[in-house]
């Protein structure tokens, strides 16, 4: 007899946190980071607000577009992920996964160029403190990005070879978890540094 879509898809039990302790505890650390490295941005402003009204008219805001739609992208694919495992498919959560890393490594081609555009027009940390602000944010950002890419690689192997399913995907729900908390910290920035006069 086949099983009902309530079966294949169990909704998470009220006031269960998704994923578990220890990928919470790195978010927490995380948004920490990024909480201070915003602290230090909005005291720089304050002292310098010329420079960081001037700083953003010479950053490529074509490129910071291109990077928060590959983020939000790599977001929207990382649910449809956890939400093909929850209804049994594997395959389908396997090719969200997928889309999730074309999108990560879309994210790290425009920055690796937009970081050439910056040297080959001037922009450097050194060039006043909202360069230097800018590429702490961006960069630290930028290794957080790796960072889940190299979960994201963990959650690929675990998927294909049928690790999760719908009762057990607490994996999966841990990387799609840490995923829109680096996603978050991008939404911040972007318009911080780039649209922010």
């Amino acid at each position: 007899m086949p099983q009902t879509a309530s079966a294949l898809s169990p909704e998470p039990a009220a006031g269960r946190i998704p994923g578990n302790k220890g990928i919470w505890a790195g978010i927490l650390s995380e948004m920490t980071e990024f909480a201070l490295l915003f602290g230090v941005y909005f005291i720089a402003r304050a002292h310098y607000p010329e420079v960081f009204r001037q700083g953003p008219a010479r950053l490529s805001t074509l490129a910071g577009t291109l990077n928060t739609v590959m983020m939000i992208s790599g977001s929207y694919f990382v649910a449809k992920a956890v939400h093909a495992i929850r209804q049994n498919r594997q395959q389908a959560s396997f090719r969200w996964l997928i889309l999730v890393l074309l999108a990560a490594s879309g994210y790290l081609v425009i920055k690796m160029l937009e970081f050439q555009w910056n040297l080959s027009h001037g922009v450097t940390g050194g060039a006043n403190l909202f360069f230097t602000v800018y590429y702490y944010l961006t960069f630290t950002h930028m290794v957080h990005v790796v960072w889940g890419m190299m979960g994201l690689a963990w959650v690929l192997v675990r998927t294909r070879s049928g690790a999760y399913s719908p009762q057990d995907h607490e994996g999966l729900e841990a990387f799609a978890s840490y995923w829109h908390a680096t996603d978050l910290a991008w939404l911040v920035i972007f318009p911080l540094v780039y649209l922010l006069h």
